[in-house]
């Protein structure tokens, strides 16, 4: 039956997650509730402690907005073993709706978590002992970390605010707002136990970086470059940077290259420079899992061996859609989504490396008003010993946090 006009199709949908707002074929539960609206954010980010009992999390009273400066969220951790019960922890008036304020366990940590905050003119990072409640400021932000924990590689909060909104802080200005690429922004290594903080890459750099064959020379004249989606290796010895940019001779849409680089900036290896890299995850410490648009397949998730131009398909005609990817542990499965489809439904599944097969874990709506800036992207992340996942879903109303148990698929 025809839909007449857009208010027609949106209440149709509506009617339709009214009658199954989601549906699963594993258990699944949610760990927090209203009236309070509750997510955690990204998909490479530790959420759950080493013993997989405390799970963070961040709490608001609003949602369907932009973060305004004086916006403050409270983080928190759930404690799975006590009726999901929600613990304190601080506050912050630096986050964003797709990855909050950076908020994870420092790695092999069960009592130590960090994340970014606003102090005065500057973004910081805070260490903090959930058991004695003992706080220790950096003078730098923080976006991935080391598997060692002793220094993180970050980028410019400010710069991202109004080039990518939904993934910079509202707060403070870009002072290069006007330029182009600049030479005094970039990616920053912070040292987690002094806070030197050293600019180590910076954005004019990487725009005066070609590609080489058999990438193609894309043309960014008058564009405005910016970095996003810092990711390190298992190993420490590698990390990874998305280059994009948009406007001038590239238009309203953005474009992306994909690099890797040591620790300190050097060594540069373009990963991916055909314009449409998208998520990715380090598959270990020398392969690179990514949702690319490259000859002569398109739209595929690849497999790409670091510092080398190997590159194949993974799962080409099972994982059709780009999605929040990242492997269980032991390699064999990939967890993933989808965005919304064509009926709004959100799809959490595994993929088995091991014999191609597609397997659906759950499928969880998502009301229209979730889009653009504010969207509720599921997410999944995964517990230590990689039997739980967790979910942030709006599907009842307002966005939560839900645990999906996958050991009746993983055993």
């Amino acid at each position: 039956m025809p839909l007449p006009g857009k208010l027609s199709r949106r209440r149709f949908l509506s009617g339709l997650a009214a009658l199954a707002p989601w549906s699963s074929h594993v258990p699944v539960r949610a760990i927090t509730k209203g009236p309070r609206f509750h997510w955690f954010g990204y998909y490479d980010k530790r959420q759950f402690d080493p013993t997989g009992r405390y799970v963070l999390g961040m709490e608001v009273d609003f949602e369907h907005r932009s973060p305004r400066p004086e916006d403050r969220i409270r983080l928190g951790m759930i404690d799975l073993q006590d009726s999901d019960r929600w613990i304190p922890l601080a506050e912050t008036s630096a986050w964003n709706w797709q990855q909050g304020c950076m908020l994870q366990w420092l790695p092999g940590s069960d009592r130590e978590v960090i994340y970014n905050d606003r102090q005065g003119d500057r973004y910081v990072s805070v260490i903090l002992d959930v058991r004695s409640g003992r706080k220790r400021t950096l003078p730098a932000p923080i976006y991935a970390l080391s598997p060692d924990g002793r220094w993180a590689v970050t980028t410019d909060f400010r710069r991202l605010a109004h080039t990518r909104p939904g993934y910079g802080y509202n707060g403070i200005p870009d002072p290069n707002r006007d330029v182009p690429a600049p030479e005094d922004a970039g990616i920053w290594r912070v040292d987690l136990r002094t806070g030197q903080t050293r600019l180590i890459i910076s954005i004019a750099q990487i725009a005066r970086t070609p590609s080489p064959p058999p990438h193609p020379q894309l043309d960014w004249t008058g564009a405005t470059h910016w970095f996003n989606h810092l990711l390190v290796s298992p190993d420490g010895r590698r990390f990874i940077f998305l280059h994009r940019w948009k406007g001038g001779a590239a238009g309203n849409r953005f474009f992306t290259r994909m690099f890797t680089a040591d620790p300190d900036g050097k060594n540069l290896h373009l990963v991916d420079g055909f314009g449409g890299v998208s998520h990715f995850i380090w598959r270990d410490a020398r392969h690179i899992l990514s949702w690319a648009n490259r000859p002569p397949l398109g739209g595929k998730f690849y497999l790409f061996e670091d510092q080398s131009d190997r590159v194949e398909p993974v799962g080409p005609d099972v994982m059709t859609r780009d999605g929040h990817c990242s492997y269980l542990p032991g390699n064999r499965w990939i967890l993933n989504d989808t965005y919304p489809d064509e009926e709004r439904q959100q799809h959490l599944y595994l993929y088995d490396t091991a014999t191609g097969r597609h397997v659906p874990l759950a499928t969880f709506y998502s009301p229209p008003e979730y889009a653009g800036e504010w969207r509720c992207d599921l997410h999944p992340r995964f517990s230590p010993d990689g039997r739980f996942v967790t979910v942030d879903s709006a599907h009842e109303g307002g966005r939560q946090i839900y645990l999906v148990d996958l050991r009746p698929v993983i055993g």
